[in-house]
């Protein structure tokens, strides 16, 4: 059985995919049919992966498998935010699976029949088939169980779940392959590693003339469209961008209202004291809290934080209400008995020695005992470990709050449990930590309390939540375009405009906004365009109004959407030839070009800059002037250079070349690793841009 449960843990979820397939096939047929009344007479085609449809029906499956997978994982229901990152990893799984599969097939990659046979009881066992056929207490696979369970496969009714498990390290061992092909294709060569090695370890001292664009004001240079467009067409692969949508929205809180406090407070007061007289403390919690009963025994440092400060506590007393947020609580004391470990609660200061010396250990000592002194003589205990405290709960007065048995170091709590009655402890207590002055602010006890707590949340009320919704209402339906939304809203002082670039078609964040799936949808929805506005949207107990104001495709950016960042590269450009123009003709020393030139030329020096590195110290990345720097001899120049952030003249002072490599083996393996490590993303992510991806997702979640 232990066999059988290790191959269930292996292809469990692939037996739950099928009966999820099942069930979508035998009850959704007609919800998800081409006449569907939920999605209308849509196509249910989710999107298109290298020339390959994938339907509702197929990608629910994928989803539904993972998402059973991760709630198993983490024994709750998977929030809205958590099945909106499944439904991107179900997306990415059949990218993976489709494309790469086209990929393998066009490459013959395959197993054959006596290669699986081998991975499972041959010479080459697969790592999965050893591990669930491995003898725990001997730590040896047992090929002769393996035959066994492939035996009695038929008679168990375990041969869905083998060859589930079988498909699965198939797939992998494909996947090796073409891992293993690409990885095997990396070749680095002794002349790139010579390369490499010598830009690494050639240094070079430079002088460097800088003058940066901001020297120039934005005002003093001119951009025309002309300009704009030539600079953008010999860019154009800058600017890929993916689709998008462009957002303003408004929120209106669904918040408690004065009259909603008022109405709670007296609900509360009315609870507290049926509370008070209930007989039957559990059923009372599970009719009135938010939150079930729970019976639990708890020691004092368990209790609610408000129950601390009040401790000790009287059975059948009615503690509360307090409040957190909007969350209030009420606490009864149902019962009080003895438990098996005792609690205490101090404070302590801590006085650490400056190092292990004798002399360090004996200061620490004098300075704990003449504190103590202090104390014993009137001295605030908290103000003074705020004063000499030297760990974090100096902030707090020296307070440790409650602690049970076992928490502390031995020393430390022997003082403290040892401990009769509170007060400051007579001498300071020395541990691995330094010299501690403790006061026991409540002694050991092992009193423990059944507590009854009634938790309820202050919500808006229906009336509140229909005035703000009618407001809301009466936002969306007056605005009949962007420019009436935005005039409507100006009429209202409580709202204001929040505007979200550029939003994907995945998103589930939109600005602020959590959760906001619905108003993707509605922003991507073919009956969307530029100017609508939308109804209203309920996100996370507030409503939402929001106008679509711009919209853009996959593809290449329009000139207009990126005419900012085009103006502030083209007027770069511009600055650049208008300080290369002045810097014509200039002579003499860099020193004296930079003072010819005005004060906001910057002459710095630059030691020890590799080629490699691509930065000059202070000034950031800029690998031209860097490389064309290293191709002077000693003591020459560089002509101006149109650089990152400004204009640079770069003077090489000395270079030192890299000391000869006997064996350059190490920098061979170390650039192979590098760009094995990336060669298997870079081919996938190759291989997904010539899938032509279709992704209508939005369409349906």
């Amino acid at each position: 059985m232990a066999l059988i449960n290790k191959i269930r843990e292996k292809s469990g979820w692939a037996v739950g995919a099928i009966a999820i397939g099942l069930g979508v096939f035998v009850v959704g047929g007609d919800l998800l049919g081409p006449n569907s009344r939920l999605l209308g007479n849509d196509t249910t085609t989710v999107g298109e992966i290298a020339g390959e449809k994938i339907d509702y029906q197929r990608f629910d499956m994928v989803f539904q498998q993972i998402k059973a997978q991760y709630e198993g994982q983490v024994q709750r229901a998977a929030t809205e935010s958590e099945m909106a990152m499944m439904r991107e990893q179900a997306w990415n799984q059949l990218i993976f699976q489709i494309a790469l599969q086209k990929e393998y097939d066009r490459l013959g990659i395959q197993v054959s029949e006596e290669e699986l046979a081998d991975m499972v009881q041959g010479n080459n066992i697969h790592p999965s088939v050893r591990q669930a056929f491995t003898n725990p207490q001997t730590g040896e696979f047992e090929r002769n169980q393996v035959i066994q369970y492939l035996q009695s496969l038929d008679q168990t009714g375990g041969r869905p779940m083998w060859v589930n498990f079988e498909q699965s390290i198939l797939n992998d061992r494909i996947q090796t392959k073409y891992s293993n092909l690409l990885t095997k294709s990396v070749y680095v060569t002794g002349a790139e590693a010579k390369k490499h090695y010598e830009a690494q370890n050639t240094i070079a001292n430079m002088k460097v003339l800088y003058i940066p664009y901001f020297s120039i004001a934005d005002s003093a240079v001119s951009v025309t469209d002309a300009q704009l467009k030539d600079y953008y067409n010999r860019n154009k692969e800058l600017y890929k961008v993916e689709d998008g949508r462009t957002l303003e929205y408004v929120t209106i809180p669904v918040a408690a209202s004065t009259e909603d406090m008022n109405y709670f407070q007296e609900e509360l007061k009315d609870l507290t004291e049926q509370f008070t007289a209930a007989t039957n403390d559990s059923a009372f919690v599970n009719t009135h809290s938010d939150t079930p009963y729970d019976g639990t025994y708890l020691h004092t440092a368990e209790l609610p934080e408000e129950l601390h400060k009040i401790a000790p506590l009287e059975e059948g007393k009615v503690y509360g209400p307090y409040n957190d947020g909007d969350t209030y609580a009420l606490y009864k004391i149902v019962d009080i008995k003895d438990g098996s470990v005792n609690t205490a609660r101090a404070s302590h200061i801590l006085i650490k020695p400056e190092n292990d010396s004798p002399e360090a250990k004996q200061a620490a000592l004098a300075k704990a005992k003449d504190i103590q002194a202090q104390i014993k003589n009137g001295a605030d205990f908290a103000a003074m470990a705020a004063q000499h405290g030297s760990d974090g709960t100096a902030s707090v007065g020296g307070d440790l709050g409650y602690f049970t048995e076992g928490r502390m170091v031995p020393a430390f709590e022997k003082a403290v449990f040892g401990a009769s009655a509170e007060g400051l402890l007579p001498a300071p207590v020395e541990t691995e930590y330094g010299y501690h002055i403790i006061k026991v602010t409540a002694p050991k006890s092992k009193r423990t309390y059944k507590v009854a707590a009634v938790q309820r949340s202050l919500d808006a009320s229906d009336a509140t939540r229909d005035q703000a919704y009618a407001m809301a209402d009466e936002l969306a339906g007056t605005s009949g375009s962007t420019n009436e939304f935005r005039e409507n809203v100006k009429k209202n002082e409580a709202l204001s405009i929040e505007e979200v670039p550029n939003v994907g078609k995945n998103n589930v964040l939109v600005g602020n906004l959590s959760n906001a799936r619905e108003l993707v949808r509605w922003a991507y929805s073919k009956d969307t365009s530029v100017g609508d506005v939308s109804p209203v949207f309920e996100i996370n107990d507030q409503y939402v109004i929001a106008t679509l104001t711009g919209q853009r495709e996959k593809g290449y950016a329009k000139l207009e959407d990126v005419k900012e960042e085009l103006t502030a590269a083209v007027r770069n450009e511009l600055k650049a030839q208008q300080i290369i123009a002045k810097l014509k003709g200039a002579t003499g020393s860099l020193d004296q070009i930079a003072a010819n030139y005005g004060p906001d030329a910057i002459v710095r020096d630059a030691e020890e800059v590799s080629l490699a590195s691509g930065a000059i110290p202070g000034l950031g990345l800029e690998p031209v002037a860097i490389g064309k720097a290293f191709g002077l001899k000693p003591g020459s120049r560089t002509a101006p250079i149109e650089g990152q952030g400004g204009v640079v003249i770069a003077e090489l002072v000395n270079l030192t070349n890299s000391p000869d490599a006997q064996d350059l083996s190490g920098v061979k393996a170390q650039l192979a690793n590098t760009r094995s490590s990336r060669v298997e993303t870079n081919a996938f992510e190759a291989i997904k841009e010539k899938a032509d991806i279709k992704d209508n997702r939005v369409r349906f979640f």
